[in-house]
């Protein structure tokens, strides 16, 4: 046990322990909510020394603790050495040379491990709201005007542009592109990436073949 720490606290062990210790520190404010897992993401880039596709905390804590043990190991052997003065002082440094070299390569692989088999998912995209239902904002929608509100996966909304296309000549109706107006619901159907607007159509609740709810905000299925 005094072996132990007196490793823990003898150079280089002590530096990696004193991180381990802010390491845990900011986990144990994670688990209470008090802090996020996430705050340093924007800050930082994993990405720029192997660690691309782990979060900057998760990538930081396995370093430090890899960083920690192999120091902690290599300082108890360094006491086994019958060394003194300037080569103990040398050999002190490339124990902490080598902890952090170990810990990167040790964080490098494992990060390659996790994209490897946990690949990320795909950056949003404005494709991602063609098939989902919008609400229009500007008072009407034509072939060269118009705004819509709609809702994405995550539950977060967006202004987009949107566009009707003319349908007058085909249904021999003068007012057919006008059936959008403010307030009224849309289907976004298609995007144009050179105009960078949706093509959006009338949408009728009534068509949806899903649950209808009630008033009560059950489906009718549900009600009895």
């Amino acid at each position: 046990m005094d072996e132990f720490l007196n490793a823990a606290l003898g150079f280089p062990a002590v530096i990696f322990g004193a991180a381990l210790v802010v390491v845990v520190c900011f986990w144990m404010l994670v688990l209470a909510g008090a802090a996020d897992q996430h705050s340093f993401d924007s800050d930082l880039d994993p990405g720029t020394v192997g660690f691309g596709g782990v979060t900057v905390t998760v990538s930081v804590s396995l370093l430090v603790v890899v960083a920690w043990f192999g120091s902690l190991t290599g300082t108890v052997l360094l006491h086994q050495v019958p060394a003194t003065g300037a080569l103990r002082a040398v050999l002190a440094i490339a124990v902490l040379a080598g902890s952090l070299f170990l810990a990167w390569g040790t964080v490098r692989l494992l990060a390659h491990l996790f994209r490897r088999y946990f690949p990320a998912e795909p950056p949003p995209s404005r494709k991602d709201f063609v098939g989902r239902v919008c609400t229009v904002r500007t008072g009407s929608v034509s072939a060269s005007f118009g705004q819509a509100e709609v809702a994405s996966a995550d539950g977060s909304t967006a202004i987009v542009q949107v566009r009707q296309a003319p349908r007058a000549a085909l249904l021999a109706e003068p007012h057919a592109e006008e059936l959008l107006v403010s307030g009224s619901t849309g289907l976004l159907y298609a995007y144009d990436e050179e105009g960078e607007f949706f093509w959006v159509s009338p949408y009728d609740a009534a068509l949806d073949p899903g649950p209808k709810a009630k008033p009560g905000g059950l489906p009718e299925n549900l009600n009895g």
